[in-house]
């Protein structure tokens, strides 16, 4: 009896062992990127293909990410920074070195894109292009019947409460940098301070408090006459209203980079460089990008796409135009500088 027992116990362990197997987690792969920011049937594929789970969890500033990628319990296996914010993840020792034998489709992006990226990740080997882009002024055409080639059309009072501005430090403060012809890295408090209270002086023109993708309607909307934007959401936006056009001021402006990242607290970091690798297909990254309009550095994807992309100045930026613009770099601690001039931009 005792036998039959045991026996009994080992066929109903057995079971309860097979259920939790089959009915049990699959690998989770927990992803922390930008809002809107993937084609979610993308992520549905990648699910239904590998047999994974992904756990996808948006943030709305590059410093929101840094706070939890430097959490002790830090539970992310795969994020989207842009460019400064890595160079910063890499200078603190918290970024995986990439198996690159696992992401073979990584050789899609393009050379000249790996050329700039090479500035923040040297050698690329913390990160793998995702999107990137330029920061320009989107404009309606109906509503400003001035040349708009420069940054000081934001100052230009005939356009008062009809300017919209981005609520981003680097950003903002970054473009009356240029405008006043100083580096956008400077490392000059009286620079910076400067185009603060240039920012200030400037809110007369502002229709309303600074924005981020609300920005967005209210173009489509023609309820202001332009605005502070990165290109891929101009594109979106004149999609929507072909009565809006984009620009990158002839002084210059900031070209970013986001790219896919692994923290060295991954515990599924295989898991990571396989979605990496997919992301860099050239079919999925074409989708992708037709999905959420900003640029790929995917070059066989960029060879799908049609002319409404390619030849489209916003999207796929002319050599002049790169030229002329810059990649933000960490600057350590001097970024309390920054973060005081925009308490006076903020206050103002």
């Amino acid at each position: 009896m005792k036998k039959l027992t045991a026996v009994l116990l080992i066929v109903i362990m057995a079971g309860i062992a097979c259920l939790s197997a089959c009915s049990g987690s699959k690998p989770t792969l927990n992803v922390l990127n930008w809002g809107d920011y993937i084609d979610p049937e993308l992520i549905e594929e990648f699910e239904a293909e590998y047999g994974v789970k992904v756990k996808y969890t948006t943030m709305t500033s590059n410093e929101e990410m840094l706070i939890k990628l430097r959490a002790s319990d830090c539970v992310y296996d795969l994020c989207f920074p842009s460019d400064y914010i890595i160079e910063k993840l890499i200078a603190e020792d918290l970024l995986y070195e990439l198996n690159y034998d696992n992401i073979p489709n990584a050789a899609n992006t393009d050379a000249n894109i790996l050329a700039i990226t090479d500035a923040f990740d040297p050698g690329n080997k913390y990160s793998v292009p995702y999107m990137w882009g330029t920061v320009g002024i989107l404009y309606n055409t109906t509503m400003v019947d001035d040349v708009v080639d420069s940054w000081d059309i934001l100052w230009n009072e005939k356009y008062a409460g009809k300017v919209l501005m981005y609520d981003s430090v680097r950003d903002t403060i970054g473009l009356s940098l240029i405008r006043l012809g100083y580096d956008i890295n400077t490392r000059s408090e009286a620079e910076v301070y400067e185009a603060a209270d240039e920012l200030v002086r400037q809110k007369a023109n502002v229709a309303m408090a600074y924005g981020t993708d609300d920005n967005k309607e209210v173009m489509i909307n023609n309820r202001a006459a332009m605005t502070v934007i990165y290109s891929g959401d101009a594109l979106y936006c004149i999609q929507e209203n072909p009565d809006l056009a984009y620009v990158v001021p002839s002084e210059g402006s900031n070209v970013w980079f986001d790219n896919m990242i692994i923290p060295k607290t991954s515990e599924n970091t295989e898991l990571a460089e396989k979605f990496i690798n997919y992301l860099c297909d050239a079919e999925v990254a074409k989708r992708n990008t037709e999905y959420i309009y900003y640029s790929t550095p995917n070059a066989a994807a960029m060879a799908l796409l049609s002319p409404d992309f390619t030849d489209d100045p916003a999207y796929n930026p002319t050599e002049d135009i790169l030229a002329r613009c810059t990649v933000f770099h960490d600057l350590g601690d001097f970024i309390s500088v920054f973060s005081a001039a925009w308490e006076r931009v903020s206050q103002g």
